[in-house]
């Protein structure tokens, strides 16, 4: 075949691609002077266009004529990889919208750009839309990377890929599968033989989170001691600072508190001005509820590091987030009595839920109905807190969905419904896995204590 077959077939063939990528039809490349069936012949290699169509065509898909005759075009793939560059920064940034933005008009030129770039643009789109809340597509976009044969095991990418499919499945509610897929990545891992790197400590921090969620605090434990020992053989900040901030909500559950707190405070001094925003201000709302939650407790300071993280997560942080920041600052409210400031940050928090039955609407409903009972307004907390009930009824049973039983339970309680409180504790035990080990009927016929 002569040259110019060959270059017609080239010029063609990215015409092909190009139009595709834009989604166009030919039709929508064709005019008076060009019709559909010679953009047709193009494509196919069976014409070569001459110049001043390829102008009019390269117009219309916005490249180049460079980059059509040649394949090459130089200054297009430099504004490209700038742009990707700018999505990378707006991520960081937590301006993830103006990162979605942009990785997807780095991507609508995919055919100009390299391969490494095209995996890196699709990359940060997804967490893009992670944190945009958008989950199942950003597990969508994970896992055609994950799953792509250049995603290579052991690799930084996959590593990063299966750490976020772990948090969006997580997110999502299913905990068996993010943990399935954590545990899966690193038996890889281990069956490659590689030395452990920043990326696979960060994964194995993400299965630790999610054996918590599942209430497999043993499990949760071991993972966390384990990496506690390979961060601190030589492990990068960031590593550090993800696997002390896990192991500190591990020792949190395990009601573990000085551990808890000397571990959050390792993590928060492992950040760096570099950092991302949002890091900044999920670490602070971490170790101000574990001030909290602590005896005798700094209500005072705590609600300082509350209200510096709520400010941060307003910028930078997810409705999820921010919702779950503002509860918590219900509750340094009430530990500092002031319950009708607390109903204000609870009612936020329901507000940028949208009444979701989730765990988030779930808590910021029973810490509202504890600060309703504590204004006085019994009978408008009676009513909240029986539709926190109605709305946990709606999730599975987990250990996340019997602490809040729990929690519940011990409103009631505080405020004199004991049969309501003991209801939800006995829920509690059931969502824990601790069924009644007498049925109701049977209950019935037992004698009372005399």
């Amino acid at each position: 075949m002569d040259s110019t077959a060959e270059d017609g077939e080239g010029t063609g063939r990215r015409l092909r691609e190009l139009r595709r990528a834009r989604g166009l039809k030919q039709q929508d490349l064709a005019s008076d002077d060009v019709s559909v069936s010679y953009i047709s012949l193009i494509e196919s290699g069976k014409r070569t266009p001459s110049a001043a169509v390829v102008t009019l065509l390269a117009e219309r898909l916005g490249c180049t004529t460079s980059y059509l005759l040649t394949g090459q075009d130089d200054t297009r793939t430099r504004e490209l990889e700038l742009k990707a560059a700018f999505a990378d920064l707006s991520l960081h940034n937590g301006a993830n919208a103006e990162a979605l933005q942009a990785f997807s008009e780095v991507l609508a030129s995919a055919p100009v750009l390299s391969e490494a770039t095209v995996r890196r643009a699709r990359l940060g789109q997804g967490l893009a839309l992670e944190q945009l809340g958008r989950l199942e597509a950003a597990v969508q976009a994970f896992t055609l990377l994950y799953e792509d044969p250049g995603c290579v095991a052991g690799s930084a990418e996959w590593s990063q890929l299966a750490t976020a499919l772990c948090r969006c499945h997580q997110a999502l509610g299913d905990q068996t599968l993010s943990v399935e897929i954590a545990e899966r990545a690193l038996r890889r891992l281990d069956q490659l033989g590689l030395e452990a790197t920043d990326d696979h400590i960060q994964l194995g921090a993400v299965l630790v989170g999610c054996y918590r969620t599942r209430g497999d605090l043993a499990k949760a434990r071991l993972v966390a001691e384990r990496l506690i020992r390979i961060a601190d053989d030589g492990a990068g900040r960031t590593a550090q600072r993800e696997t002390y901030w896990n192991a500190a909500l591990v020792a949190q559950s395990q009601g573990r508190l000085d551990e808890a707190l000397a571990l959050a405070e390792r993590a928060r001094a492992l950040l760096t001005e570099g950092d991302s925003l949002r890091h900044h201000a999920l670490l602070s709302g971490v170790y101000g509820m574990l001030l909290l939650s602590s005896d005798p407790g700094d209500p005072e300071r705590a609600r300082q590091l509350l209200e510096q993280s709520h400010a941060q997560l307003v910028e930078v942080g997810t409705a999820v987030e921010q919702a779950a920041a503002e509860s918590s600052l219900a509750v340094a409210c009430l530990r500092l009595d002031q319950a009708v400031e607390a109903q204000h940050h609870a009612s936020r928090a329901l507000g940028l839920l949208r009444d979701q039955p989730c765990r988030e609407s779930v808590e910021a409903r029973t810490v509202l109905a504890h600060a309703q009972f504590s204004a006085g307004e019994s009978g408008r907390a009676q009513e909240t807190l029986r539709a926190a009930q109605t709305q946990l009824r709606q999730l599975p049973p987990a250990r996340s969905s019997a602490a809040a039983w729990r929690r519940i339970a011990d409103v009631w309680q505080r405020y004199g419904y004991i049969a309501e409180s003991t209801a939800a504790y006995r829920q509690a035990l059931d969502d824990a896995g601790l069924p009644a080990l007498i049925t109701s009927t049977e209950q019935t016929g037992v004698p009372s204590a005399r």
